[in-house]
């Protein structure tokens, strides 16, 4: 997996590449915990990601509740697996998905 991190002021957006699994999701909590703090908009944007197992979502979940304290978050271009993943889980009424 690969992340990609653009910070704007208040606002990160992060590129998540690969897949997001057991293996790779310490990865993207390391890289949320570097990005969080003074951040009041959070923007993933899965395009490119290719799997998502339950702890990546864990790790989605995670970063949404914090989001929910200090800002927002928007979940960006989910392709139809991760989509699916997203339905099944009841993740698609928790999460802003553009």
């Amino acid at each position: 997996m690969e992340i990609k991190k653009v910070t704007s002021g208040n606002e990160c957006t992060l590129t998540v590449i690969g897949r997001l699994d057991t293996t790779t999701s310490p990865k993207l909590e390391a890289e949320l915990k570097s990005c969080l703090d003074g951040i009041q908009k959070l923007i993933f944007d899965l395009a490119e990601l290719e799997y998502l197992s339950s702890m990546g979502l864990r790790v989605l979940f995670a970063a949404q509740k914090r989001m929910n304290k200090q800002g927002s978050m928007t979940v960006r271009h989910v392709n139809e697996a991760v989509m699916e993943v997203f339905e099944v889980t009841g993740f698609a009424d928790i999460l802003t998905i553009e």
